[in-house]
């Protein structure tokens, strides 16, 4: 699993021009499910993305995780995040993982954060999603396991 994830404040997340999630501040959280991903990744993603501590405290160092500054985190399906570009100039997607297991891991995902106390709202899997997304920062992590 890969996670792109960065520090955002208004974001919001539309599919055939209706708004489908939108958060005030936060995290926006890219999903990339490898194949072969299971429920051990999604849980260290999970865990990772919940404690990840890039909002500043009082001092101005990054120390304080999004529970702690009350934020939320759009989650966001997106499996070109394996494309691969090494060959040639059209990516390929052999690494990502089939949409069924896929959707099935983004939504686990999606619950083990839940499960840590933190609002979550998703996009639409597989949808052409238009996302409008105010970097703060920027502050731009990428996450692999």
């Amino acid at each position: 699993m890969k996670a792109v994830i960065q520090r955002v404040r208004k974001t919001t997340l539309k599919v055939d021009g209706k708004l489908i999630s939108e958060i005030p501040f936060g995290l926006a959280v890219y999903l990339g499910v490898k194949c072969g991903d299971t429920e051990e990744q999604a849980d260290a993603v999970a865990k990772k993305v919940s404690k990840l501590r890039i909002f500043e405290d009082s001092n101005g160092k990054m120390n304080l995780s999004v529970a702690d500054v009350g934020g939320e985190i759009l989650l966001i399906s997106q499996f070109t995040l394996y494309g691969d570009c090494s060959h040639g100039n059209r990516p390929s997607f052999t690494e990502a993982e089939r949409p069924e297991p896929a959707n099935r891991l983004y939504g686990y995902t999606a619950e083990k954060l839940r499960e840590t106390g933190i609002t979550v709202k998703t996009g639409v899997f597989g949808a052409d999603m238009k996302i409008e997304q105010f970097n703060d920062g920027p502050v731009t992590i990428i996450f692999e396991i």
